[in-house]
């Protein structure tokens, strides 16, 4: 679950007394793709190479579940590190027909926590252009989507959260460079 927010004050507050571990801030760019087949946004699927610091990442997003949660399939993989390898991988995809649609620049800073047996992570993201913005997510099997949205749900309302945004942050950016 994703929610503007002004500042992070009061939730790095509440964080803190639940004894969540706060990781160092990083910097994050995620270059977004399209298919040559079909286009992601209207199919509600992403394509992206996550690069973060010396670290890259790939992840393909399916199409978000019907819930109170963003809830969707996600499969992520390593690659090599480094600006060189990032820029390979962009080269790779652009020349089997993917194209590129944006980048979204973000300051993320992680929480890690545990409620009710589940690993929950609140990411504190500065994003360029955008703004200020809580993200809450857990990862888990299907079986356990109802008890994981509902956790969510109480995470969010004792942060104080209560206006979910349900775009992703391509979503936003696409939706302002088109206004």
């Amino acid at each position: 679950m994703k929610f503007a927010v002004n500042d992070f004050v009061a939730i790095v507050q509440h964080l803190s007394s639940w004894h969540a571990k706060a990781q160092p801030t990083i910097e994050e760019a995620d270059h977004y793709f399209n298919a040559p087949d079909r286009d992601f946004a209207r199919t509600d699927e992403a394509f992206r190479l996550r690069c973060i610091g010396e670290r890259n990442r790939i992840t393909y997003k399916g199409p978000k579940q019907a819930g109170p949660a963003k809830t969707r399939t996600e499969i992520e993989i390593g690659i090599e590190p480094g600006a060189h390898a990032a820029e390979q991988f962009r080269q790779l995809v652009q020349h089997l027909g993917y194209r590129p649609t944006a980048v979204v620049k973000k300051r993320r800073t992680v929480h890690d926590f545990e409620r009710d047996g589940f690993a929950l992570q609140v990411c504190c993201d500065e994003v360029e252009t955008l703004g200020r913005f809580v993200e809450i997510e857990i990862v888990a099997e299907p079986e356990k989507k109802q008890r994981a949205e509902a956790i969510l749900l109480d995470v969010a309302h004792d942060l104080g959260l209560t206006t979910s945004e349900r775009r992703s942050y391509l979503e936003m950016v696409l939706a302002k460079q088109r206004s």
